[in-house]
């Protein structure tokens, strides 16, 4: 790819799967094996917090209601608005994507390490898949999702059910995938799938 035409530019993995099927473990694997990590979307809540690239604009669109006490970006009463109207959604990320995806790319750029993980959920479907190497695509069956969102997050089973439901199936992004990690099996299952993946990085 063009962008890897400077050798000095590091390997690039972009990390996505739906929720709960085990993005952040592989990550922590990945970081183990000695690649940057980095999380799309504590970047996005870095460029909504007050002075990031986003916050202005959000706040405009979505008026002073969706502030705290403190002049940040309550998430919780953002979340209200824009997880019950998918066009509110669409439209926030029109907002957040684009800095996103310009403080992501600087800090691939700054980086030093052989190969670089990006982990974002809407990897695919920002348009940020194209820049990448490589797509890898975590995976479980819905009742392993079920089982860590009540458990991690306190979710009853229908919540948990409901978020899982509210995003594209599974199978979307696995047909995008370049390497798939099921995460369904013990933790070292799923790192030694994670490991002879990496051990096929050219750069690694």
């Amino acid at each position: 790819m063009n962008h890897r035409q400077n050798g000095n530019i590091p390997y690039r993995i972009g990390l996505t799967g739906n929720i709960a099927t085990g993005k952040s473990n592989v990550g922590q694997c990945l970081q183990a094996l000695g690649a940057d990590f980095i999380d799309a979307d504590k970047v996005a809540h870095e460029v909504m917090a007050p002075g990031g690239a986003a916050y202005r604009a959000v706040v405009a669109h979505f008026g002073d209601e969706i502030l705290a006490s403190d002049g940040s970006i309550e998430r919780r009463a953002l979340g209200a608005i824009v997880f019950n109207d998918p066009e509110a959604l669409r439209q926030l990320e029109q907002l957040v994507h684009p800095p996103t995806i310009a403080e992501v790319e600087r800090r691939i750029q700054a980086s030093r390490a052989p190969v670089v993980v990006v982990e974002a959920i809407k990897l695919l479907e920002s348009g940020m898949a194209e820049t990448y190497d490589a797509i890898w695509v975590t995976t479980c069956a819905e009742e392993e999702q079920v089982t860590r969102l009540m458990h991690s997050r306190g979710l009853s089973r229908a919540e948990a059910l409901r978020r899982i439901h509210a995003q594209p199936p599974q199978a979307e992004k696995l047909a995008r995938a370049d390497v798939v990690i099921h995460t369904g099996g013990t933790k070292a299952a799923t790192r030694a799938q994670v490991v002879a993946a990496w051990e096929q990085i050219p750069s690694a």
